[in-house]
């Protein structure tokens, strides 16, 4: 390691308050390698650093604000020796890319990367945006890739799961909605799993800015780790009642997209994008050519399916899409909520489901009839089935109550104990 230099004019708060504002002070410190102290109009100082780079180049970076007001941090605001550092930290990143040294990169600039890579790459970017714009900008937007710490990173952590979960809040609405407090354990539990969703996004953002040479280690954030043990699904589903009277109350052009939804397992969005060309009447089955996971799939139909599709194609061909709405046009992302909250309310299912919620209900009476966890994994396309035991495998595993049938009956021994003490 190298040692850190000294200055009688930088290496204190007293030294460096007698200097000229507006004038740069340098201070050689390695070979190749000068710091660069200077006193503000406001009267803080600044430190950067001037790197030498091949072909009698050089590069000039910031390294934060002195110490001069301030207590020193470690990451914005530096003592003289910090800064040092931190300069040869630049150093050894020059030298790691061959002697080019590209600008800090913030995580603004970092989420963006992320997400135009997202919108190409993969499925349900939305989540991504939502937890990037409400929760990870705000934090930490104009920080530096290179300025993050593992202590801030989980303190962002804590913070999330202790705040009490947004409200769908309007657009020009000055204050965000929130619900009250989390008391219960669920309560407190279900806001720890979210940050954990959150946590991930951050990860995935920060990762791929690692991958991509935008920052040299990934240890700052590699240490923080997500809350264990609170990502227990817990599943709401319909039963058969409950699904018959939702289906009766739903608009006719509603009704259409709920049974196709019960019937087959597949999301609002892939159902919406359903053309009839995807529908193979006589193999009783539909093709979804876009999932979540990235991969098509065939989905059979039982009879009930198929006369539902078979209804649902009556004097549609080609490129037609299979569900619309009433005035013919697609279904959007939100377009149903409206009309599945009145349906709820109607067929007086409470607490209402959302579109979601038939999927659950699709898979959860599949695992209840003791169909194997694989199985219902491909028909629901999930790209493991990981995904699928961690929401149905309560239901498809059956050793449980093979088991306790084997208990003894307790209350005819009872009956024999009372007969013979008489």
């Amino acid at each position: 390691m190298a040692q850190s230099a000294r200055d009688a004019k930088l290496d204190n708060r007293t030294a460096r308050l007698r200097l000229t504002a507006g004038q740069r002070y340098f201070r050689e410190i390695g070979d190749g390698l000068t710091l660069i102290y200077r006193r503000t109009a406001k009267g803080y100082g600044t430190w950067s650093v001037k790197i030498a780079l091949p072909n009698t180049k050089y590069a000039v970076r910031a390294l934060g604000t002195a110490d001069d007001y301030q207590p020193a941090d470690g990451v914005t605001v530096l003592t003289f020796y910090e800064a040092q550092a931190k300069a040869r930290d630049k150093d050894t990143e020059a030298k790691l890319r061959n002697g080019v040294l590209i600008k800090d990169m913030t995580v603004k600039e970092a989420a963006e990367n992320y997400l135009s890579w997202f919108r190409v790459n993969k499925k349900g970017v939305a989540m991504a945006e939502s937890a990037i714009n409400a929760h990870i900008l705000p934090a930490f937007g104009e920080k530096k890739l290179a300025d993050l710490t593992t202590k801030g990173i989980r303190e962002w952590q804590e913070k999330l799961a202790t705040t009490p979960a947004r409200l769908r809040t309007g657009k020009f609405g000055k204050k965000i909605n929130r619900r009250t407090a989390p008391k219960t354990a669920a309560d407190k539990m279900a806001r720890k799993s979210t940050a954990n969703r959150i946590l991930t996004v951050f990860k995935a953002m920060l990762n791929k800015a690692f991958n991509d040479g935008d920052i040299t280690s990934n240890a700052t954030w590699r240490k923080v780790k997500p809350y264990k043990n609170v990502d227990q699904a817990r599943i709401r589903f319909l039963t058969d009642a409950e699904g018959g009277r939702l289906v009766t109350a739903c608009q006719p052009d509603l009704r259409a997209l709920v049974r196709a939804a019960l019937l087959t397992g597949a999301r609002r969005g892939e159902l919406a994008a359903l053309k009839v060309a995807d529908i193979n009447l006589k193999k009783a089955q539909i093709y979804i050519a876009e999932s979540k996971s990235g991969k098509p799939r065939h989905v059979p139909l039982n009879p009930e399916g198929l006369a539902h599709f078979t209804d649902a194609l009556t004097g549609k061909t080609g490129d037609e899409l299979v569900f619309t709405r009433e005035d013919g046009k697609a279904w959007g992302h939100n377009y149903h909520v409206r009309a599945l909250k009145v349906a709820c309310k109607v067929a007086e299912v409470t607490p209402m489901v959302s579109f979601h919620e038939l999927r659950h209900t699709y898979a959860s009476h599949l695992a209840n009839a003791g169909v194997d966890l694989l199985t219902i994994s491909k028909l629901l396309g999930h790209s493991d089935t990981r995904i699928t035991a961690k929401h149905y495998a309560h239901l498809a595993d059956t050793t449980l109550a093979v088991a306790v049938t084997k208990l003894p009956s307790f209350e005819t021994t009872l009956k024999e104990e009372i007969r013979a003490a008489a």
